[in-house]
């Protein structure tokens, strides 16, 4: 009888038991990783699709068959190489440190409860910001079919705009992560369409936070672009507004109209607003791969208000990016671009060597 194949990899591990193991991306998005997509790159066939600090943030979702049991969470964050792969040796001392807590078999060990509490003092856990498990619990409750929050009536209340614009300080940032997480259901893209207009800045910013994670439509992502559009004609436009409606288009169907949105920003002054920039880098990254906006944004980041400093900390963090690296550099390299670029660059390069001797 030919003995089974060694366990190699987590995912394998998870679900040797026949447990069901759906995996989320926490870093720049709140997103779902496909299972065959991750298992690549737990063998090193491709790197971590959006690393954030040269890390994988990742929610394993470990849910028992045939078990009323509600699912579990983990929540771990790998190092990964300068190719932006999965750190093998971190992944395997992971396993290791798993192994010796709840043995070799996953469904055994849990017969004992001991799965709940497997990551007790692990260094390769760690806890989410409150405002990220409020969209992680809001995007898991719509996939497994539950009810949205208690939260949610009230934030609804809000958004149709039967309180009072004003009284955002009752609203519960679990509620506004649950209208995201279904703007399909009960009319909630036309309701968010008709409020974007008429929101504080506070409302404003935690509804793009928690859209950033969703595939919005072109109708949201034009209301989007025509809030931008009112900031940026202001004398001094908001830059925590605009860097909101950055991150709200971020994902936006209609990479047109994402676009669109990014280049107005980028044309304004408060482009150079280091809120800003970092909400291009961080939340609209795959726009930059488009030639005519990776040198745009490379320009406003020479001239950021914080210097030096910030500029090689988000170059730094985009050339880390799979895909990102020959865009960048070939902007980099521009015969027009500025003096002040120029000597951005030089600096970066500078600080890498001296960083490399």
């Amino acid at each position: 009888m030919k003995s089974p194949e060694p366990i190699t990899t987590l995912v394998e591990f998870l679900t040797s038991s026949g447990a069901r193991l759906r995996l989320f991306d926490m870093g720049r998005r709140v997103v779902r990783i496909p299972y065959d997509r991750f298992l690549r790159c737990e063998k090193n066939q491709l790197p971590y699709p959006a690393p954030l600090g040269q890390q994988a943030w990742l929610a394993l979702l470990f849910q028992e068959p045939e078990s009323s049991r509600e699912p579990f969470v983990w929540f771990l964050r790998f190092p990964l190489d300068e190719q932006a792969k999965l750190s093998l040796a971190a992944r395997d001392d992971f396993m290791h440190r798993l192994a010796e807590r709840i043995g070799s078999r996953l469904d055994t060990a849990n017969k004992g409860g001991w799965i709940e509490t497997a990551l007790a003092d692990n260094p390769y856990s760690f806890k989410p910001r409150e405002d990220r498990l409020a969209i992680f619990h809001a995007r898991i409750s719509r996939r497994l079919k539950k009810p949205a929050s208690r939260f949610y009536d009230h934030a609804l209340a809000y958004f149709r705009g039967e309180l009072g614009w004003e009284q955002w300080s009752f609203v519960g940032y679990q509620g506004i992560a649950d209208i995201a997480a279904r703007l399909d259901q009960d009319d909630n893209e036309r309701m968010l369409i008709d409020a974007l207009p008429m929101l504080p800045s506070n409302p404003f910013g935690a509804i793009c936070h928690c859209i950033e994670n969703e595939k919005i439509s072109s109708q949201l992502a034009t209301a989007l672009l025509g809030v931008t559009h009112t900031q940026l004609r202001l004398e001094a436009p908001s830059a925590a507004a605009v860097a909101a409606s950055v991150r709200g288009v971020s994902r936006s169907r209609s990479a047109t109209l994402r676009r669109q949105l990014i280049r107005d920003v980028l044309a304004s002054p408060v482009a150079e607003q280091v809120e800003v920039l970092a909400a291009i880098g961080g939340r609209a990254w795959e726009s930059l791969a488009e030639g005519s906006l990776a040198g745009a944004f490379l320009e406003r980041l020479a001239h950021n208000r914080e210097g030096q400093v910030f500029f090689d900390r988000c170059l730094s963090d985009l050339l880390f990016i799979p895909g990102m690296r020959e865009p960048l550099l070939n902007a980099l390299r521009s015969d027009h671009r500025s003096p002040a670029l120029s000597a951005a660059v030089g600096g970066f390069f500078q600080r890498l060597g001296a960083n490399n001797q």
